[in-house]
């Protein structure tokens, strides 16, 4: 089973806009709600694979009965830890020339009392995990080494971990040595300090990151793919087809769980890194915050190049 964990999850307002222009209107084409955060994306698109998954995730509030009720739609098992305050609702506006904004809530201050709960649900199933994802932002009131807790916590029973964070919860992560961190282009430009625009800065990005305690890495850049360092030091580049993208968000969570779906299932770690960008690229030519079938994934796998860089 492939364990999930959503700490900061929400009620995800999806709107299909006819253009997204700067000082000029829009009209609303579609709109709907769905539940979200990271971590229950990475479950849904593992369950689309055909995996074993179970998502934990935090509820509170109006809008975690709402999120409860969305939750119970999916064809996963969750197990949530419900909380005092209001989970919070993030809103993602797109349009049908692939132009996106996400506003995301920063999300409920949660109790000490209530992030103890949290770590002892995730330390509760590690017994019948094979891979733990530790997925998105942390709330306030969390504090940052509690991703590093889990990852020793999890290292201790022989679970690998994935770490899809950023900041400083995913600078105090990476001093554990979790087997896989997944930054995209933005969140590894705030944790090395410094822009990255050429394919000579991802490549050393991706490989300073390792060296910053990681035992694989996996840089993705959106259209262009993602950058995967091996356990080994192996650098592996994966270049996926050119899509009409009709909508990015959601993309980098797809590719996180096809990683780890293709790693759980024992191939290479060149094959999961074009697995993931197949199921990246899949999901963003979806509408909104949607994530693919198996097929579409394969699809598109089939055209994924993958490249070794010396």
């Amino acid at each position: 089973m492939i364990l999930t964990l959503t700490l900061n999850p929400a009620i995800d307002r999806n709107v299909t806009a006819d253009k997204l222009v700067f000082e000029d209107r829009a009209y609303i084409l579609s709109s709907h709600e769905s539940a979200g955060g990271r971590g229950i994306n990475a479950s849904h698109l593992l369950n689309s694979l055909g995996a074993s998954t179970m998502a934990i995730a935090i509820s509170g509030g109006r809008a975690g009965k709402l999120f409860e009720e969305f939750l119970g739609q999916k064809s996963f098992p969750s197990e949530l830890i419900r909380i005092r305050h209001n989970i919070r609702t993030n809103i993602t506006i797109a349009d049908r020339n692939g132009l996106a904004i996400k506003l995301n809530e920063l999300g409920p201050e949660l109790s000490a009392g209530e992030v103890a709960r949290a770590e002892k649900a995730v330390c509760g199933k590690l017994a019948g995990a094979s891979w733990l994802m530790l997925c998105g932002s942390l709330p306030p009131g969390v504090p940052t080494d509690f991703y590093a807790r889990l990852v020793r916590s999890a290292s201790k029973r022989g679970v690998p971990v994935l770490v899809d964070a950023d900041g400083d919860a995913l600078l105090a992560a990476l001093e554990e040595k979790p087997a896989v961190v997944a930054p995209n282009q933005p969140e590894a430009e705030r944790l090395l300090d410094r822009a990255l625009i050429t394919r000579a800065h991802f490549l050393d990005a991706a490989r300073r990151i390792r060296e910053m305690g990681a035992n694989a890495v996996v840089l993705s850049l959106g259209a262009r793919g993602a950058i995967g360092v091996g356990p080994t030091g192996e650098v592996f580049e994966a270049i996926p087809p050119r899509v009409e993208a009709i909508c990015p968000i959601g993309a980098g969570d797809a590719l996180a769980a096809a990683f780890v779906w293709s790693l759980d299932k024992g191939e290479s770690f060149a094959d999961a890194l074009r697995w993931g960008v197949a199921a990246g690229t899949a999901s963003a030519r979806l509408p909104g915050v949607g994530f693919p079938t198996r097929a579409q994934v394969e699809e598109i796998h089939a055209r994924v190049e993958i490249r070794a860089t010396a």
